[in-house]
């Protein structure tokens, strides 16, 4: 049970956390968010409603000798930023499913997006433009709906997950910043975690793989994504955590249809960085604070920078 209290917030989070300032991959950003996954992934939580609060800040660029699609655009260079504010009610069943612990949630959000290009190759009506431009959108964010299955034995865990996209987020063709994919997603997989209350080392990793639809505004098909979260921590006390968090991700498959001019323009990308962790007890209840930070490396075809991830935890009952 001290487990299960300790480990809740962190597992309510990463089962249903959604992917935040989300554009389609002819953009060069995937669906899936890197990293959105996190320490205590596959733990099983105490049953009952919690909502997750989640501040998103992202910031990446890429040479102006590498050319991106952009809704009905080609560019070349990128600049952007994204801060991104989300809610993510979820459901924690106290009957079992298969012998493990079923939860459902739905992430919704919104923010504001910035992107800067270097030079527009072709515009929107195929005619070929120069010379620096941005945008910028305050917009809403797509829906996505999230269900988990958890088993736990001693110190091991296993989790089944799986996420849909459904494209209700702000989003244009002519746009070079959109908080909306405009296209249909679902991704799905798995994950364990290794956490000894005794000793307060824990080790986390879930991976998953995203299949993409049309976007029917540009024809753009993305291919199919794998991506691979972890993170490591020691608890220092029953309310403080500390470690590493990070990322790989990776496309197996080349994007399609008649709106990927540039290619399959697989992508990846990598990620590492610190967390610090923080439960807070008050009035019979759990809150959960936490902060991490990523720094990206090895990219291709998407921009690389940095991202910072803020969470407040409220358990509802």
């Amino acid at each position: 049970m001290q487990m299960r209290a300790m480990g809740k917030a962190i597992a309510v989070l990463a089962a249903s956390l959604a992917a935040a300032a989300a554009s389609a991959d002819e953009g060069g950003v995937s669906f899936w968010l890197p990293g959105q996954m996190g320490s205590l992934a596959a733990v099983p939580t105490e049953p009952g409603l919690s909502m997750p609060l989640v501040y998103y800040h992202s910031s990446g660029d890429e040479g102006a000798d590498k050319q991106f699609t952009r809704g009905s655009r080609v560019t070349a260079g990128i600049d952007a930023t994204a801060d991104i504010v989300l809610a993510v009610p979820t459901y924690t069943f106290s009957s079992a499913l298969f012998g493990a612990q079923p939860s459902v949630g739905l992430g919704f959000g919104g923010g504001h997006v910035k992107v800067k290009v270097n030079e527009t190759l072709t515009g929107p009506n195929g005619a070929t433009v120069s010379g620096a431009e941005s945008d910028s959108l305050d917009g809403v964010a797509d829906l996505y709906p999230t269900a988990s299955l958890k088993w736990h034995e001693a110190a091991h865990n296993y989790m089944l997950y799986t996420m849909w996209g459904v494209p209700v987020g702000s989003y244009s063709p002519h746009q070079l910043a959109n908080l909306g994919t405009n296209h249909w997603s679902i991704d799905g997989g798995g994950g364990y975690t290794y956490f000894n209350p005794k000793t307060g080392w824990e080790f986390s990793a879930v991976l998953g793989f995203t299949y993409n639809l049309e976007n029917d505004d540009t024809h753009y098909q993305n291919g199919i994504d794998s991506h691979l979260d972890w993170a490591a921590s020691r608890f220092l006390s029953q309310q403080l955590h500390v470690g590493l968090a990070g990322y790989v991700y990776y496309q197996l498959t080349g994007d399609s249809g008649s709106g990927a001019v540039l290619g399959d323009f697989k992508s990846r990308v990598a990620g590492i960085g610190p967390q610090v962790g923080y439960f807070i007890k008050s009035g019979g209840r759990t809150y959960y604070v936490n902060a991490k930070a990523n720094w990206e490396f090895g990219a291709q075809n998407r921009p690389e920078g940095w991202n910072l991830w803020l969470t407040f935890v409220i358990p509802l009952g």
